[in-house]
């Protein structure tokens, strides 16, 4: 009974009643506010059965008024529902909402899309204290929740995992990370469609990715232009073909993909198949980045500068954290001689640089696994802009996040390009065993060698400039009687 009494005690501290969702409901022998509330977003079909099973157990185990499955409301419609509630009731003097508002956390439990896609609703929240996130690892890459120290495996589904992960959540820490805006423009194409082409149905990143309104004002007459939002890489080539093809096996035989090990193994399979292990029997050159299209970088607020690609490069990622495909590092950890000698700073993610790196083909993508292995490190970047040739290729393979999709490329008229530069930052939730080094925390600079820190300077660009928002919360429309500015 004890025991019993002991964990009641603990849960109250994540507890959020249900006066605070139902305006019907009245507070009543309510107790102190709770220390950490949470609101849970979990993804029913992230991992098999394990997503369902989770969202069940977070349900007993905490009121079923803050758990929420993505697959039947999205996080943009919550989230304006709750904090249009709070601030209600902070304006009616209510102190237990004011102390909620002030300590909320969110916990989200799915594949790094499903996180991706809560991240960029936060962000378009535009709160000055915008409530930090820890994720539960449930999908095949997990590199969300393995660069903050959650783990690459699901923790557990069961109650005793469940009251074990909420007690990490009570001791993590909060920290800063970057997030990105993408855009990508080309002109109306003759014939034929020019939207991204997922695998079978959208994924959830790519919900935070779409084609703009005629009323945003990134839209330009007789173009069509995209724009969206990413957290953890951007990339294109290779790793993004196979991506496609996993992720398109998945939508038509999920029932064979319930396994973290099986779909890893799928995944490496695919990579033979696909014949990447040796790309320049199998894969045109044409298809290399240096022959699809020009990279340009700039590396603060400067001038745009060309970026050599050699003409070997299959495969270029645009990192923001240090884990990819599954917790590799492609970047790794130069030594300071070559961090001088390339003029490169030690890789933080919240100092506004994204390290950009290129693969020739499966074989330099295991190099990976080896100790201090890593990619053909090309620059850090504060923006980086892809200008795709004229005719170079009728299409091409992205990847936002682990999000894979078909991009058609336009054979004629303008370039089409794609552009990703600096946004601002939101925060997370860290445990002690957080691989991800921030540019604030006097432990992450000693861990590279002694360099000198990079740059924690915001991002200038502002709203004015079209990129206030990632379009991950289109419905996220305050009504007029709210006073946003207050919702802080």
């Amino acid at each position: 009974m004890a025991e019993s009494n002991s964990e009641s005690d603990f849960l109250k501290k994540f507890y959020i009643p249900t006066y605070i969702f139902i305006d019907e409901t009245k507070i009543s022998d309510v107790p102190d506010a709770p220390e950490f509330p949470v609101l849970v977003f979990i993804n029913s079909k992230s991992g098999g059965q394990l997503g369902g099973d989770l969202l069940k157990t977070y349900k007993t185990v905490l009121n079923e008024h803050q758990v929420f499955d993505v697959e039947e409301e999205a996080p943009d419609k919550v989230l304006r529902r709750v904090y249009i509630r709070l601030e209600k009731l902070k304006q009616e003097n209510d102190e237990f909402a004011t102390k909620i508002h002030e300590n909320l956390r969110i916990i989200v439990a799915g594949g790094d899309g499903t996180a991706g896609w809560l991240l960029g609703v936060v962000c378009d929240l535009k709160l000055q204290h915008p409530p930090p996130i820890a994720t539960v690892p449930l999908g095949t890459g997990n590199n969300l929740p393995f660069s903050f120290g959650w783990g690459k495996k699901n923790p557990g589904t069961d109650r005793n995992s469940v009251v074990s992960f909420l007690e990490q959540v009570m001791k993590a820490k909060e920290m800063k990370i970057d997030n990105w805006h993408i855009l990508m423009r080309m002109r109306a194409p003759k014939e034929g469609s020019c939207d991204p082409i997922p695998p079978l149905e959208l994924p959830h990143s790519l919900h935070a990715f779409g084609r703009v309104s005629s009323t945003d004002e990134l839209n330009m007459e007789g173009y069509h232009t995209f724009r969206g939002g990413l957290w953890n890489y951007f990339s294109m080539g290779m790793d993004a073909q196979v991506s496609y093809a996993f992720h398109s096996e998945r939508k038509l035989h999920p029932e064979k993909f319930k396994n973290q090990l099986v779909n890893q193994s799928t995944y490496a399979k695919l990579g033979c198949t696909q014949g990447w292990f040796a790309a320049s029997m199998f894969h045109p050159s044409s298809r290399n980045v240096a022959q699809l299209a020009k990279v340009k970088i700039m590396k603060r607020h400067g001038q745009w500068q060309d970026l050599h690609i050699p003409h070997s490069i299959r495969s270029i990622v645009c990192l923001n954290l240090p884990s990819f495909s599954g917790g590799l590092n492609p970047w790794g950890t130069p030594s300071g001689r070559k961090l001088r000698d390339r003029d490169f700073t030690p890789p933080y993610v919240d100092d506004g640089l994204l390290e950009v790196v290129g693969f020739r083909d499966a074989w330099h993508g295991l190099v990976l696994l080896a100790p201090n292995g890593h990619g053909t490190r090309l620059a850090q970047a504060h923006r980086i802009r892809f200008e795709f040739h004229k005719g170079a290729a009728d299409y091409t393979y992205m990847r936002i996040d682990g999000e894979p999709w078909k991009q058609p490329l336009p054979n004629d008229d303008d370039t089409v390009v794609v552009e990703i530069s600096h946004l601002g930052q939101v925060n997370m939730l860290a445990t002690h065993n957080c691989r991800s080094k921030s540019v604030r925390d006097p432990s992450s600079t000693s861990h590279h060698n002694g360099e000198e820190n990079g740059s924690d300077e915001e991002d200038s660009r502002n709203e004015a400039d079209g990129f206030g928002k990632f379009g991950a919360a289109d419905t996220f429309k305050i009504p007029d009687e709210v006073d946003i500015s207050q919702l802080s």
